[in-house]
């Protein structure tokens, strides 16, 4: 039987979030950040189940008491203790393969922190630690050798799969493989049968070396929305004219162009330090009958939700603030991971 990477629009279970904690990158600013992962579960909770993966006793009472005296629905939320690095589910999640009879597996790559930029020694037991512990029922889970992040690759369901040349070539991810040999595992593994390289780019401040889930992805089998940049003073304006056109290039498999969703740009901001924070609409969260999407207090906020809605006319378009996660070079689809149903 035939296991195949669902699409995220497909029907799902439950939702996976990793609480943050004082022990993480978030504890200068955990007053700000656990009321944004408190929204995003209560959001999740009025639509399907969410799994709060929390690092202790501690973190999961605090966890419990926020989410539930938010409005999150009890029924639907369910907890579970792993210790952790950080909070980005999407990377250190697993990924949940379906066959055609509806059976599921769970798949578990290596993760190293985003080529072993920070400590990931948690993270990179915690599906398995979750799996013991019975947090995701009976399903099997296999454990691979091969660096991957959920937030480097988008399928369509249908056998297509959207990455990006920077993040899966990386010198420390999986340096002994060549692109086609990294192809063929990713064919194998995930049960495509083509898959689209992106070579241009990139968000200033992001850490993944250009993930896809922050510049393109898919919203049906013929379209893609995707991260544009219409400021020919910005440092992104080039690459992002680039990648617009690669996406334009790529054929669907019936072997027409996919309609091509641009995504507005947010205005420029920055950290204490100066640094700039990647903000991308691109970034959004598909769940049951909604679409999930991260705002920045910016005005481009309500066209990127006047778009989003048009690309899904039948699942409702929710705003969630996210400007806190960026601060930490992430946002709503990073920290999340869809368990398919």
């Amino acid at each position: 039987m035939t296991f195949t990477l669902p699409a995220e629009w497909a029907t799902q279970s439950m939702v996976q979030l990793t609480w943050p904690h004082r022990d993480t990158d978030w504890a200068e600013r955990l007053p700000m950040v656990l009321p944004v992962f408190t929204e995003i579960a209560v959001a999740i909770s009025r639509r399907e189940d969410v799994l709060l993966v929390c690092h202790d006793a501690e973190s999961e009472s605090e966890a419990r008491a926020r989410v539930l005296d938010a409005g999150a629905r009890p029924d639907r939320c369910h907890f579970a203790r792993a210790p952790s690095n950080d909070s980005w589910a999407r990377d250190h999640g697993p990924l949940t393969l379906r066959a055609p009879d509806g059976r599921r597996q769970l798949l578990d790559f290596g993760f190293n922190a985003w080529g072993l930029k920070f400590a990931a020694d948690r993270d990179n037991l915690l599906t398995r630690r979750l799996h013991s512990a019975g947090a995701y029922g009976d399903l099997p889970l296999r454990t691979l050798g091969m660096i991957l992040e959920g937030g480097s690759i988008d399928s369509d369901g249908a056998g297509t799969l959207l990455t990006t040349s920077a993040c899966l070539l990386s010198p420390n991810r999986n340096p002994q493989w060549s692109r086609e040999e990294i192809s063929a595992r990713l064919c194998e593994y995930l049960g495509v049968e083509r898959i689209f390289w992106l070579e241009s780019g990139h968000l200033e401040g992001d850490d993944t070396d250009a993930h896809i889930d922050t510049l393109a992805r898919f919203c049906t089998l013929d379209t893609i929305a995707y991260q544009s940049c219409d400021d020919p003073d910005d440092s992104h304006f080039a690459p992002l004219q680039q990648m617009a056109a690669e996406l334009a290039s790529f054929p669907r498999a019936d072997g027409g162009s996919y309609h091509l969703v641009p995504l507005p740009w947010p205005r420029a901001r920055y950290d204490e330090t100066g640094a700039r924070l990647p903000l991308s609409y691109a970034n959004f969260l598909i769940i049951n009958g909604a679409v999930l999407l991260p705002t920045y207090d910016d005005p481009a906020d309500a066209l990127a939700a006047e778009r989003l809605s048009a690309a899904f006319p039948d699942r409702e378009i929710v705003p969630l603030p996210c400007l806190e996660l960026a601060r930490q070079h992430g946002s709503l689809h990073c920290v999340t991971m869809q368990i398919p149903a």
